[in-house]
């Protein structure tokens, strides 16, 4: 088999990282990462810092790279405003493909990750299950100006495109603060410091309702399959673990594992309260000898914030990736205690 190159950005992500390990696991791979800083992954790769926003630096950094077959975007940037949101993140798009295009004869496919604010589930209740086909909320939405410009960017072309919807990606990382698991284990750290039980913090109405989330090593698996299945091509699809949860059976499975009492749900903003708690997880952090990542780097609590404030049902159909032969799942119970346990096994929570 003709060995593919792929072009992987935002490589030290906590998505950008879990694929760079599968491709390199799977072999068969030329692989370039792009990224602001290396990723912390051993392998046979090369490494390029490149700004994506910076289109002269592109071409400086990438338009030597004439052999690219599969291009990976799973680069994000924060924009406080919706409308820099949207130029910021299609800019990067734009910048990296016209790029890439110009210069490599053989690019098979790009693939960009999306996710379920696709649907406005962080605007409030929407349709589920939600699938592909839905129709688009109001604008803005980074998401459709991405995927407008690959499809018609695509149009008469020899290469294809994909994009994924995930929600709420897990996984072992340090790499970025955006990652539940460990929020969740952090949050239940400084919890038992204080002497506290394990209470639910988001809305009432979030504990009972229905939740998904996506493995990150099951992203990696299904983003590569949809950017090598030909039957895949110029489609998006839903990729989560393929259950479904609510946050009341399983925060008692957390209480048990992290040996601490279970509370009443309480709603508190994490991003305030928890704002202060610096201190602590420093006292946790010397105490325990756990590896020294400050706290602000290992969790941003807007993130969980958000996600514990959604008091209604996410769910995504799996229904056309199943029907057209990704059949892989994660169990979302032993998902999270799998993780929580790499954690404490590699000192990143006591």
């Amino acid at each position: 088999m003709t060995k593919r190159t792929a072009l992987v950005t935002g490589a030290s992500g906590l998505v950008g990282g879990y694929l760079l390990k599968y491709l390199l696991d799977q072999g068969g791979w030329d692989i370039v990462a792009a990224s602001r800083r290396k990723p912390d992954i051993p392998g046979n790769y090369r490494h390029i810092a490149v700004d994506l926003l910076d289109p002269a630096d592109c071409k400086s950094k990438l338009g030597s790279l004439k052999d690219v077959s599969h291009i990976f975007f799973v680069a994000y940037i924060e924009r406080s405003d919706p409308r820099d949101l949207v130029t910021a993140n299609l800019g990067m798009l734009v910048n990296l493909v016209e790029t890439i295009e110009a210069v490599s004869p053989v690019l098979e496919h790009v693939h960009l990750s999306e996710g379920t604010k696709w649907y406005g589930n962080h605007l409030g209740p929407f349709k589920t299950p939600a699938k592909e086909d839905d129709p688009r909320h109001m604008p803005p939405n980074f998401y459709y100006d991405q995927q407008d410009f690959l499809e018609q960017r695509q149009k008469g072309k020899r290469w294809g495109w994909s994009a994924v919807r995930p929600h709420a990606v897990c996984g072992f990382s340090t790499g970025g603060p955006m990652n539940l698991t460990l929020a969740i284990a952090v949050y239940a750290a400084i919890s038992k410091e204080l002497g506290l039980p394990l209470s639910f913090p988001g809305k009432p109405g979030a504990y009972s309702a229905l939740y998904q989330c996506t493995d990150a090593a099951l992203l990696a698996k299904g983003i590569t399959w949809m950017a090598t299945e030909p039957k895949a091509a110029n489609q998006a699809f839903n990729i989560t673990n393929g259950d479904i949860f609510r946050w009341q059976n399983l925060w008692p499975k957390f209480a048990d594992f992290f040996g601490m009492a279970l509370a009443p749900s309480r709603y508190i903003s994490l991003g305030r309260t928890m704002a202060d708690k610096g201190p602590v997880w420093d006292c946790i952090v010397a105490r325990h000898g756990l590896q020294p990542h400050s706290y602000q780097e290992i969790v941003a609590w807007g993130y969980p914030e958000n996600v514990f404030a959604s008091d209604y049902d996410i769910v995504s159909d799996m229904g056309k990736a199943r029907r057209l032969g990704f059949h892989d799942s994660v169990d979302s119970k032993e998902m999270f205690l799998r993780m929580f346990t790499e954690f404490r096994r590699n000192r990143i929570i006591p």
